[in-house]
């Protein structure tokens, strides 16, 4: 059995955090810091087929979700606040849902529970069109990537996966090809009977498309004591967008 590559910050009450899709705990250092300095022993996961987690074939939220479980199971910990952004927060609702004794409480950050259609294709287009073979550094990458994906910090978000496989020979640390392939299975919703009960926010960008108002009812039926509230100025990548408005209202959330 593999387990989770992590980083673990301070000491305290358990809080695992779960990257985005093409995401990785390096991502989540800046606010993971916060939290460990305020009570909390801060577990940055890189979630399998991302960062330096391993790489499989298989890949859906039933397997992400026991990769979590056997992660708390290896680092001895009954039960933990769980925190997941994206695709790592449809993790963290399959974990809550599946397990809730090892939930003690839940925060969502801008993904409901529903089915997302594929949307990455242009992200992985840019992608597929990086040629290492010639590529010799982070700029010549980030100036192909501009060709086809225009927003810059899409294009940093991505660039931070790159690293040196060999001397001069730069690769990706997420697993391109079974991604791609499995572009379909990020989408998919928790199951439509899973309920967890405890203590859930759910955080939202206001500029972000991914939680409407017309989702709170779904949300409320999966989560039925869940909190749904907004970040300022900030779309899907709220955190990065606005993080101490994100910090205050997770923080107050986990504390209270």
């Amino acid at each position: 059995m593999e387990i989770l590559h992590s980083k673990i910050l301070g000491e305290g009450q358990p809080f695992i955090i779960l990257h985005g899709f093409l995401g990785m705990s390096d991502n989540w250092k800046t606010l993971g810091t916060q939290y460990s300095e305020n009570g909390f022993q801060v577990h940055l996961i890189d979630q399998r087929n991302h960062g330096k987690s391993f790489h499989s074939e298989e890949f859906n939220y039933d397997l992400l979700s026991d990769d979590v479980i056997n992660y708390m199971d290896h680092h001895n910990i009954d039960s933990a606040y769980v925190m997941g952004h994206s695709m790592g927060g449809k993790t963290a609702m399959q974990l809550a849902t599946s397990h809730p004794e090892r939930v003690t409480k839940l925060i969502v950050a801008d993904i409901a529970p529903k089915y997302y259609p594929p949307h990455h294709d242009f992200i992985f287009n840019g992608l597929s069109h990086l040629d290492f073979d010639q590529i010799s550094d982070r700029r010549e990458a980030d100036d192909e990537l501009a060709k086809y994906i225009k927003v810059k910090g899409i294009r940093q978000f991505l660039l931070k996966n790159l690293y040196w496989v060999k001397k001069e020979k730069l690769g990706f640390r997420f697993n391109f090809d079974v991604l791609k392939d499995r572009m379909e299975e990020i989408g998919e919703n928790i199951f439509p009977n899973a309920i967890y009960d405890g203590p859930t926010l759910f955080l939202r960008g206001d500029r972000s498309e991914y939680i409407q108002p017309n989702d709170f009812a779904e949300i409320k039926r999966h989560f039925p004591n869940a909190q749904i509230e907004t970040i300022d100025k900030a779309g899907h990548w709220l955190h990065a967008e606005n993080p101490k408005q994100f910090y205050e209202k997770s923080f107050s959330f986990l504390n209270s």
